[in-house]
């Protein structure tokens, strides 16, 4: 089997932190290896070195058996080294052929930018994955999605030798992800290596063929996965099974924290109408696209339904809000919501750890509110969601997913407020991370909140919730408790209503 790719000794450290110490890994020719761990394994890093990023300290990469050095990534791209990174690199300001091909335009024999040729070019990439995207679109007026797509066609335009997917799915749904697992496939048939980082345990055993296993900067395993258990890929990981991810469920829900009633999204839908109870964690499930997300987002004024109420305590409202008041209207309420887009929707990236959480804290203070105490609910809030990080002036882009992620569940519980209405609540989140938020989540609950959760991940609903909502057709097909439920039944309740 021909290696494409071979990383040898690598070492790199930022400071006093060796984020990869002495890694070796091989990438052979037309297969797919997943590469694991927690955040902060170096995964990432060990990346980013193949990619240009970073420059090793010590170590030695080879391409198809000969020795190169990278000072940047268009130098690693230019020798066959395409990467799409979890952090979308795309420019907001520029239109999709101008992204795709920037650092490389086409110009004609007289010098002048080419635009009608970058954008034909453009056109065919993206319609190989299945896009009808106008080129000319600036990038801002793309849905994340689609922006995770020009991304992976920008690699696969560049015809390189391997290809780094790191979190590829993590905004796609169903039938996205059937789109670029054929393309995978496509590159694994004309030979290319591929790694694929995720943390998702179904689509790693769908789609790759052999793992590597990073843990605290260091190499623990490659194995093929076809040798391999989900169960015993996570205890490689970090050392527990797949059932010790989820605390035991909650066991007697109290009285009725929020009310929805008779929403309807579209004309034709059946009415909506169900109970979130103090004390419990309700999942809604289904299939991509069946009306879970507009649920949702009908009761902050993101989507406008045809009708519908909902009542938080004794206070009703009628839907639709206006799209500028819903947030505040359910945050004076007690009702938080968590985006699935942390970074676009939820967190001011540009700013401290503590001045995200203070967003929160500060919610229904006066403005005479003492700066230490906030400091102090800050800390105490970082503490309990053990947030890494050096300290509460770090700036949140500078944190992993996994602790962006607790900071923004962290605005909410500093906030105190009574319901939580969550999309995608481990989004892009290791394992260790999703316990660790698993059992914030179950905490908050038995304290007395109300949660409301969607997730594209059946087993992460199955294990989390008290109860599941299945939704078709911007309906509610079936309800289930939590211990009943299985991803059979959720499917076939899915399919067949």
């Amino acid at each position: 089997m021909t290696n494409v790719v071979e990383m040898k000794g690598i070492t790199k450290a930022f400071g006093a932190n060796i984020a990869v110490n002495d890694v070796s890994i091989s990438l052979p020719a037309g297969r797919v290896r997943a590469l694991m761990g927690e955040n902060g394994a170096g995964k990432s890093t060990l990346m980013k070195v193949l990619a240009g990023v970073h420059i090793p300290d010590q170590g030695q990469v080879l391409i198809n058996g000969a020795p190169v050095t990278f000072s940047n990534p268009k130098q690693a791209l230019e020798a066959g080294v395409s990467t799409v990174f979890q952090e979308l690199s795309l420019l907001p300001n520029l239109t999709i052929a101008e992204n795709m091909f920037l650092g490389r335009e086409i110009v004609n024999r007289f010098g002048v930018l080419d635009r009608d040729e970058m954008e034909l070019q453009t056109a065919s990439a993206l319609s190989e994955l299945g896009l009808d995207l106008n080129p000319a679109t600036l990038v801002s007026e793309l849905s994340i999605a689609q922006r995770q797509f020009v991304e992976i066609a920008h690699g696969i335009k560049a015809d390189a030798y391997v290809f780094v997917l790191d979190e590829p799915t993590a905004a796609l749904n169903a039938a996205d992800v059937e789109v670029l697992n054929r393309q995978i496939t496509r590159l694994k048939q004309a030979g290319k290596a591929i790694v694929y980082i995720s943390h998702r345990m179904e689509e790693i055993f769908e789609t790759c063929d052999d793992v590597t296993v990073m843990k605290d900067g260091a190499h623990v395993a490659s194995r093929s996965l076809a040798e391999l258990t989900p169960e015993g890929l996570i205890a490689l990981m970090v050392g527990r099974e797949l059932s010790d991810l989820f605390p035991a469920r909650g066991e007697n829900p109290a009285e009725v924290l929020m009310s929805c009633v008779d929403l309807k999204l579209s004309e034709n839908a059946a009415p909506v109408s169900f109970d979130l109870h103090a004390g419990e964690i309700l999942g809604l499930a289904g299939l991509e696209g069946q009306g879970q997300r507009e649920i949702v987002r009908s009761f902050f004024g993101d989507y406008a339904p045809v009708s519908g109420r909902v009542t938080i305590g004794t206070h009703t409202t009628t839907l639709p809000l206006a799209e500028n008041e819903g947030i505040r209207t359910q945050k004076a309420l007690g009702v938080g919501f968590v985006p699935e887009d942390r970074k676009e929707e939820g967190l001011l990236l540009g700013l401290s750890i503590r001045d995200n959480i203070d967003i929160g804290a500060q919610s229904g203070r006066s403005a005479l509110s003492v700066t230490l105490k906030l400091r102090k609910l800050v800390a105490e809030t970082m503490e309990k969601l053990k947030v890494k990080a050096t300290s509460a002036s770090a700036p949140v882009a500078s944190l992993s997913g996994g602790n962006q992620q607790k900071v923004l569940l962290g605005r909410y519980l500093a906030a105190d407020m009574n319901v939580l209405v969550i999309e995608e609540p481990t989004r892009g989140v290791d394992i260790g991370a999703k316990a660790e938020i698993y059992a914030l989540l179950r905490k908050l609950a038995d304290s007395g909140k109300a949660i409301l959760v969607l997730s594209r991940e059946t087993v992460e609903l199955i294990g989390l919730c008290d109860r599941l909502l299945v939704v078709h057709d911007k309906a509610i097909a079936v309800e289930m408790a939590g211990k009943d439920a299985t991803e059979h039944a959720i499917l076939d309740a899915a399919l067949n209503t």
